[in-house]
């Protein structure tokens, strides 16, 4: 059956993947972007596009809608560190207004983008849902205040409601990729390397209690989590909020991704040891268990070398369309 769905924040890494997959599937897709982070070509085909603020959804939302899948979030953990207020108000009043906006038009359905940073430092390894929620930085805290913002709305007014937590994301899929600026991931930063635009890649700590030394993270494909987005669409239950990390649940070390990006592109990427970041925990590797009992969901890519593959056709098309358009208007008036 054909559905009407709102994505905010579908201009983004994420939001366009999922934005595409909820198209194949034969659904009516309107994204809502700002484009402060997003991009106007990240937007698929068959979409409307509406630019605008996640405060002013009330201004699209009506019943026709079925559902709302909720990326609209600032998510750089430095940033929020430096400029927390940034992060309040939009990560947090934003959905405030979002989630009245949807009450007032009698939309009774959501999906919102969580993350393992509402976490922290992880007390065992693979984290479940159960474990502790202690985030170290305003961004985590964040989207933590709209699970509990969310878990309110469902218990007062019925709202059906999924938070899917993920962990590190990557890899792209059709015309969607990674467009960050600035990019702090490392899978796109390695690549950067690999295509001359980064002279090397930066280890942050070779001592921790890894096998290698290097910290070890849980690399799912972004395909796979919008995959388990639409499932969540179907699972969602009226009065309940129900929360799934997304991971494969295995990890690879950052020496690990390294050498697998080395023999994707054929690439050598020279190596700084960098001091080790404050509140780098030494492991982060779900559990999504919860997700293969409740959704039904399993991960199908979770080779780290396709993982890389498909990041790096992406890099390698993205630059050869900023070649074929030649210099930015502001790199013209500094020539």
């Amino acid at each position: 059956m054909s559905n009407k769905y709102l994505v905010t924040g579908g201009a983004g890494y994420v939001g366009s993947v999922v934005a595409t997959h909820l198209l194949e599937a034969g659904h009516e897709v309107v994204v809502l972007d700002d484009l402060s982070t997003g991009h106007r070509e990240g937007v698929p085909a068959g979409a409307e596009f509406v630019e605008g603020r996640i405060q002013d959804a009330g201004k699209w939302l009506d019943p026709s809608f079925d559902g709302v899948l909720h990326f609209a979030a600032f998510s750089q953990v430095g940033e929020s560190v430096v400029n927390p207020e940034k992060y309040w108000r939009n990560n947090v009043g934003g959905t405030v207004e979002l989630l009245t906006a949807m009450r007032e038009a009698d939309v009774r359905r959501l999906v919102f983008s969580s993350t393992a940073a509402t976490y922290g430092e992880p007390q065992r390894s693979p984290i479940t849902e159960a474990d502790p929620t202690a985030p170290t930085n305003p961004y985590g805290a964040s989207k933590l205040a709209v699970d509990h913002m969310i878990s309110g709305e469902c218990a007062a007014h019925g709202l059906a409601a999924v938070s899917l937590r993920y962990f590190n994301v990557a890899g792209a899929y059709r015309e969607a990729g990674e467009r960050h600026d600035p990019e702090s991931h490392l899978i796109p930063l390695v690549l950067q390397v690999a295509q001359g635009r980064r002279e090397a890649v930066s280890v942050f700590g070779d001592d921790y209690p890894t096998p290698d030394g290097t910290c070890v993270r849980d690399y799912i494909h972004v395909a796979d989590l919008a995959e388990a987005h639409l499932l969540a669409l179907d699972a969602a239950t009226g009065g309940e909020h129900l929360i799934c990390n997304l991971g494969n649940g295995n990890g690879f070390s950052v020496r690990e991704v390294i050498e697998t990006v080395r023999k994707v592109t054929g690439h050598p990427i020279p190596e700084v040891a960098a001091p080790r970041r404050g509140g780098d925990p030494a492991t982060l590797v779900a559990s999504a268990q919860t997700a293969y009992d409740r959704l039904g969901w399993r991960p199908s890519r979770a080779d780290l070398a396709g993982i890389v593959a498909d990041a790096w056709d992406f890099a390698q098309r993205l630059a050869q369309e900023k070649s074929a358009a030649g210099p930015t208007a502001a790199q013209e008036s500094q020539s």
